[in-house]
């Protein structure tokens, strides 16, 4: 009887150990295999499955280099994606999945902000850190202090056309054609217009199509009696490219402007030709010859057969600013790992020299492109650094935008109407509430 009291209490006493470490597990905090698990959610088969793709390559080859060289803290990194259709909801689903089932201890994702805002909560509340690539909208890291972002905000990238408009293509009159269905176009087209009219231009004609209206030539023709300098059309490949050449058969061949959600390999194919004389604000130029980034291109297009946008740059950037801040947290514990993140000092990313503010928002560059449509490529116009960033030095080779010609923005106007304001370093995203890509 006694022998069989004491195996009892031995079962018991297994039971409940086991129970704790399984209850210690919860949210992806703690692992106890040879690997580090991190999650991927983007979208994969929806409307913007070309962001998503990008974004799954670039991280797949940031972790394969950082696994063939020893991996992080003795670990491998093991990648779990999943596809969230390119729907809020959906993010939400499967970020708890990650978090939950899996047992990620980080996540990577999203590229749009919308996506990135429905899954930020599920992290922010089981405490594992998350890193979104390239969701510019500046709400996504004001969800709580375990979101971060590598990728510019759209109050700079903006007020980037406007200045570029203004003060390099001589603008002095613009018209605004954006997507009513998006809270990124929106954002952008808010901030454009007060930018470009405090440079001492004016805004002629605001226009707007939703991204299932099969023909823009009513609101382009608008546009055209009015006669623009310019036109800024923040939207998304697949509407741009069709209203790029819609723009070029009613005989609009002045210049039209965008931002990076312009930068996909499908641009060029429902776009054409009428692509010529047209600019955008992006991360990093593919053309750059400094030799981390052309290190990089080439890996990228050994692998994947194809040049890397910049939403594969950054979703690299992610993965290996993820792993640095492993490293110098010298654990995956969140708290310390969220801490190490959070002091990220000048990372040389091929995205440029990344720092994370008080508002875990990176502090970096933008790029201008003109797009090269007889080549499908990019041709380096300009780099635009936010006020208290100055441009790196000539000797500087590491930095994605180091080896061009800088030009640096000031943005200390940038305040009232906006709701913006500039710390030592960026744009104070706390005070912006335009939603973005």
């Amino acid at each position: 009887m006694k022998r069989i009291f004491l195996t009892f209490i031995l079962m018991t006493s297994l039971l409940l150990s086991v129970a704790c470490v399984q209850k210690g597990n919860e949210g992806g905090t703690t692992n106890t295999g040879d690997t580090i698990k991190v999650g991927v959610f983007a979208d994969l088969s929806g409307t913007t499955a070309s962001f998503g793709q990008s974004t799954k390559n670039g991280i797949e080859l940031a972790v394969e280099e950082i696994n063939n060289s020893g991996g992080v803290l003795g670990k491998k990194i093991q990648l779990f994606v999943e596809d969230d259709q390119g729907r809020p909801e959906q993010a939400k689903t499967v970020v708890s999945k990650l978090i939950n089932q899996d047992k990620v201890q980080a996540v990577l994702g999203e590229v749009a902000s919308t996506n990135s805002l429905a899954a930020a909560p599920v992290a922010q509340e089981a405490k594992v850190p998350m890193i979104t690539p390239s969701s510019t909208n500046p709400k996504v890291t004001q969800v709580g202090d375990y979101i971060f972002r590598v990728c510019f905000i759209d109050p700079f990238q903006g007020a980037v056309m406007a200045k570029y408009a203004a003060n390099n293509l001589n603008a002095k009159t613009a018209a605004i054609f954006g997507d009513v269905q998006s809270d990124y176009s929106k954002g952008l087209s808010e901030v454009f217009k007060q930018e470009f009219a405090k440079l001492g231009g004016r805004i002629v004609s605001e226009q707007s199509y939703a991204q299932t209206d099969p023909d823009f030539k009513g609101q382009l023709t608008a546009i055209r009696a009015t006669n623009p300098d310019v036109i800024y059309v923040p939207g998304y490949y697949g509407q741009v490219g069709i209203i790029a050449k819609q723009a070029r058969e009613l005989g609009m061949n002045i210049p039209l402007l965008g931002g990076d959600g312009w930068d996909s390999p499908d641009l060029w194919k429902l776009g054409g030709e009428a692509l010529k004389n047209t600019y955008i604000s992006n991360h990093y130029s593919v053309e750059n010859p400094a030799p981390d980034i052309q290190s990089f291109v080439k890996a990228y297009q050994a692998k994947f057969g194809a040049k890397p946008d910049s939403l594969a740059a950054l979703a690299y950037d992610a993965a290996k600013v993820l792993a640095d801040a492993l490293k110098r947290a010298g654990s995956a514990d969140p708290q310390k790992l969220r801490d190490a993140i959070a002091n990220t000092q000048n990372f040389n990313g091929v995205t440029g020299k990344i720092t994370i503010n008080a508002e875990r928002n990176a502090v970096k560059p933008a790029v201008v492109l003109e797009l090269n449509p007889a080549v499908n490529s990019f041709i380096y116009k300009d780099t635009i650094y936010p006020e208290g960033m100055s441009a790196p030095t000539a000797d500087t080779n590491t930095n994605a935008n180091s080896s061009m010609n800088m030009n640096t923005m000031t943005n200390g106007n940038m305040n009232s109407n906006m709701n913006m304001s500039m710390n030592s370093n960026a744009i104070n995203s706390n005070a912006m509430n335009a939603n973005t890509k």
